[in-house]
């Protein structure tokens, strides 16, 4: 963004503040505040050390809050319509927004999700915005995968409430029922004792449909996701930071080209010593 303030031919104290604002010192500086926020958040759950210290809490939260408020309009100032072009940015300000409403009536509720302050380390650190954008860039594939799953959970749930629906209505009365189940099956959470085990005693052979169906939606399903979001990660790292400047990227590509000519005169120098011999 940075680049673009350059390229639009701004005043010099914009561009100059966009520097400071994304310099490392004052990143540092936001995620020890929003660690500190974290912190804070924690131990207004406890409620006795709110009783005890409510005020220092609260003045302390308040702090945090002013310093996020100044630097969305140190951002705001800076970049003024750029702002909002950024995902992330209107992310903050959202977040940021919330903590100002009324902590009565109506908005009450809204006022308690200023937990989500917390994840502005996403915004603010690049390794944690890496993820993010891989998640995201993995989501097209992560489709197919889960419309995958959806075809088999749904004829496994109609298959397992026409078999065990009569005798064990609880688990398998109905769709939605058996549905739950089985995802309580896929997630190996008390699948075997608490399920499997007392329907065998009634249907010795439903383990043919249950071994399977482990087998399909938790070690393949499943490992389709990772495998899924691992693939794009490294997809990803292999192209340059789009937060750099551009005269990195260059140098990078620039390197990277020379080492792709060195290799390419390697090879023609063995090949034509091959040919040789």
């Amino acid at each position: 963004m940075i680049e673009k303030l350059i390229q639009s031919n701004v005043a010099p104290w914009r561009i100059k503040l966009a520097q400071w604002i994304e310099s490392e010192p004052v990143v540092r500086f936001l995620v020890s505040v929003i660690l500190f926020n974290a912190i804070i958040l924690a131990l207004e759950t406890d409620r006795h050390i709110l009783s005890t210290y409510f005020l220092p809490l609260k003045i302390a939260d308040k702090i945090c809050l002013i310093i996020f408020i100044l630097e969305i309009i140190a951002k705001l100032l800076a970049y003024r319509s750029l702002f909002w072009l950024n995902g992330w940015n209107v992310f903050d300000f959202l977040v940021v927004s919330i903590a100002l409403f009324p902590n009565a009536g109506p908005f009450a509720v809204l006022r308690s999700l200023r937990v989500l302050r917390i994840l502005r380390l996403l915004t603010v650190l690049p390794s944690l915005r890496k993820v993010v954008a891989a998640f995201l860039h993995a989501l097209p594939g992560l489709g197919g995968v889960i419309a995958v799953m959806a075809v088999f959970f749904f004829t496994a749930g109609v298959l397992a409430t026409n078999l065990f629906g009569k005798s064990f209505p609880d688990w398998f009365g109905t769709l939605g029922r058996s549905l739950y189940t089985l995802f309580q099956i896929m997630t190996l959470e008390s699948w075997s004792m608490g399920i499997v085990r007392p329907v065998l005693q009634i249907y010795p052979y439903a383990w043919l449909f249950f071994i399977p169906f482990i087998i399909i939606a938790t070690f393949t399903i499943l490992n389709l996701f990772i495998g899924i979001i691992v693939s794009t990660m490294q997809e990803l790292s292999t192209l340059p930071d789009p937060s750099l400047p551009k005269r990195q990227i260059l140098e990078t590509l620039e390197r990277i080209e020379r080492d792709i000519q060195d290799l390419r005169r390697q090879i023609t120098s063995e090949i034509s010593n091959q040919n040789k011999n």
